[in-house]
């Protein structure tokens, strides 16, 4: 399975001693150590930090608009990765409900999608450029669609932060809006941010935002 003996980098508060944790995913072409920098950015000093290294840099080998079927076998490999770094925390006595996903990219779009598969309360989830992941009915003009974003999961009012270019070159605005409107189906506490003109990048409002999201956690 890709991604099967991944690392996990750590950073932050000792799992042992922690209040919360964050599961940081990085973008295809970085790795655990640029997420993990983010990461310090924004969380509390309470927190620890876990980053999983995917393998070869991508945790996923096509855009996230694809058929699901051409990204196996590592959707699957880099959504078990998730769940094993998910049960790291837990083991280490930190609950789900104070457990937070963030991701910048690939990395968004794989907390979003792992979020909604797994459901649950979770202490917060961060999409920085990203959307849930598959061939959708939004997809106007593509492939026809291999996915109905009809998710079997009840998020218990999980505040979900969404943060995207409305012209950025990878994340499709409609994919934003349509992942934000699934996620607050899901009983999810959407924030929704769309930036004028601001290409695939993280800005301050976006950095502020998590900052703020991941507070209660500490």
């Amino acid at each position: 399975m890709p991604h099967e003996h991944a690392p996990i980098r750590t950073a932050g508060a000792d799992l042992a001693d922690a209040r919360g944790a964050v599961i940081l995913l990085h973008g295809r072409g970085a790795g655990a150590a640029d997420i993990l920098a983010l990461g310090r950015e924004v969380a509390p000093d309470a927190l620890a930090l876990l980053a999983p290294d995917a393998d070869g840099a991508t945790w996923y080998p096509h855009s996230f608009l694809a058929p699901l079927a051409s990204n196996q076998p590592y959707l699957d490999g880099a959504l078990a990765t998730v769940e094993r770094a998910v049960a790291l925390a837990e083991a280490s006595g930190v609950p789900r409900e104070r457990i937070a996903l963030a991701g910048f990219s690939q990395g968004a779009c794989l907390s979003l999608e792992a979020a909604a598969r797994l459901g649950g309360r979770w202490g917060a989830i961060a999409a920085l450029s990203g959307g849930l992941i598959g061939t959708g009915e939004d997809s106007d003009g593509k492939p026809p669609a291999d996915k109905r974003f009809d998710y079997d999961a009840d998020l218990a009012g999980t505040p979900v932060f969404l943060g995207c270019s409305d012209v950025d070159p990878h994340i499709p605005l409609s994919r934003v809006r349509r992942s934000a409107l699934v996620f607050e189906d899901l009983g999810a506490s959407v924030d929704e941010r769309i930036y004028k003109n601001m290409g695939h990048v993280v800005n301050r409002d976006e950095l502020d935002a998590v900052r703020a999201l991941l507070q209660p956690l500490a």
